[in-house]
């Protein structure tokens, strides 16, 4: 059982608080600590509050490592909220061998739902998801045939590599290309080069913003009539006041935008985080607030003893329901949501005119 002597839930978080993804991990923590400092302010979690113990580890897989084992040291009660793929994969001995819960990471890397992983709850959908909506997308609106995919030079990269090329051959296609690019840098003359050597009509890249937008502003300098595809690890927030309006660039999400949102928990997130000194809302803040939510609602299932046995317990077998909003865990599933949301640059939307899709 959890030691509540001080009256306190710990959970430990480490992410990215500076570097190429500071503002995912900002974000998301901003949005989880909103939710708890109101749920704080109203009792807490069947009377005891809830701290979240926050450590920046700049997207880097070594402090990761590093900052996974000091929270643990730390006695937290579950680990939450972490930023990325390469640093989820780095603790994998660690998850293992402690057993710790690892709940609601950012990331949608297949590793983390296999059912051997009975520690690690996932709340966004898988990566392979958000490809395959991409793919059928282009297929299906823009007759994409030669694809090019840029990744990220690490398990995130190979992660989106595998489900890629999975799904293109179930569809009697193969990649065109493939480059590469150095985390955390904005490293990208190589796969540029590759791509004005080729004829693409479309690019799925996996990364970060600032290299995307790179790629973006090339393709558009020399005149390259392709679309661009990214995963939800990158923000619309950051990336569309960056780049030419007649740029093509559709991002998947795992969340819809917070004010294109018909869930009551939406309006709630809105009035919390105004309240709080927010204004520019966004997914990923949504994602946090969402997160801390759903942990908050399966701690509270756990009345005589909170523990981390207690928590995985509850988590699957937790559903929840709100307007459009279906949460639902069980003992297969390592997700709650299912479903994939699209944004369109302001190019995509006078090109194709794409009414509203989900999948």
């Amino acid at each position: 059982m959890l030691d509540l002597s001080d009256n306190t839930i710990k959970l430990g978080m480490s992410n990215a608080l500076s570097g190429p993804a500071e503002n995912l991990g900002q974000d998301l923590k901003n949005g989880a600590n909103v939710y708890f400092n109101n749920l704080n302010k109203l009792g807490g979690i069947n009377g005891h509050s809830i701290e979240l113990i926050s450590l920046d580890d700049g997207y880097e897989p070594e402090n990761t490592v590093s900052n996974t084992k000091r929270l643990i040291e730390q006695k937290v009660l579950a680990l939450f909220g972490y930023v990325g793929t390469p640093t989820s994969y780095a603790i994998m001995p660690i998850l293992k061998k402690s057993q710790i819960p690892f709940l609601m990471p950012f990331t949608g890397a297949d590793f983390l739902r296999s059912v051997e992983h009975s520690n690690i709850l996932n709340l966004r959908v898988s990566y392979y998801q958000e490809i395959k909506a991409q793919i059928e997308y282009l297929i299906a609106n823009n007759k994409s045939k030669r694809v090019a995919l840029v990744i990220q030079a690490d398990e995130f990269g190979l992660t989106a590599q595998r489900a890629v090329n999975k799904i293109l051959s179930n569809k009697k296609l193969s990649l065109i290309l493939t480059a590469r690019y150095r985390r955390n840098t904005d490293d990208i003359e190589a796969a540029l080069k590759q791509l004005a050597a080729q004829p693409v009509d479309a690019v799925i890249f996996v990364g970060t913003y600032q290299p995307f937008i790179r790629l973006i502003n090339f393709a558009h300098q020399q005149e390259m009539d392709m679309i661009f595809t990214s995963l939800s690890f990158i923000g619309k927030h950051s990336l569309l006041n960056n780049i030419p309006d007649d740029s093509k660039v559709i991002i998947s999400g795992v969340l819809p935008a917070p004010d294109e949102c018909h869930w009551l928990l939406c309006q709630e997130f809105i009035t919390n985080m105004e309240e709080a000194g927010y204004r520019d809302l966004n997914r990923v803040q949504l994602e946090g607030y969402l997160s801390a939510f759903v942990f908050s609602q399966v701690a509270k299932l756990c009345r005589r003893s909170l523990s981390s046995q207690c928590i995985l317990k509850q988590f699957k077998q937790f559903s929840y329901q709100d307007n459009t909003l279906k949460l639902r865990f069980d003992n297969e599933s390592r997700q709650g949501l299912q479903q994939v949301y699209f944004s369109f640059s302001k190019g995509i939307q006078k090109a194709i005119l794409p009414s509203s899709f989900t999948h």
